[in-house]
């Protein structure tokens, strides 16, 4: 079995969040997606330009670096890495106001 991570991008908010960046800030999300879908877990925790974090205050979910200036909140499942929001606003992934 394959260590490679799978992506998950079937969130509705995580979607809705998507779809509303200019395309230059796509262009560089979807850079971080194909790294993602090419290296396995481990690669993933020690990339230091991920910058995968624990969310303390959401046991189970993590904050990524996906572009200069777009954060995912993101959760593992098996070998899915499943996308659940997508913040602008890096403290908006950690739920700072």
């Amino acid at each position: 079995m394959s260590d490679r991570v799978r992506l998950d991008l079937n969130f509705d908010e995580f979607q809705r969040h998507l779809f509303a960046l200019d395309q230059g800030e796509l262009r560089q999300v979807f850079k971080t997606f194909r790294k993602l879908a090419a290296i396995d877990w481990s690669s993933i925790y020690r990339d230091n330009g991920l910058e995968w974090e624990a969310i303390k205050s959401s046991k189970g979910h993590y904050s990524i670096r996906l572009s200069q200036q777009c954060r995912t909140v993101a959760t593992r499942e098996g070998g899915f890495l499943c996308f659940l929001a997508l913040h602008r606003d890096h403290d908006g992934a950690y739920g700072k106001k």
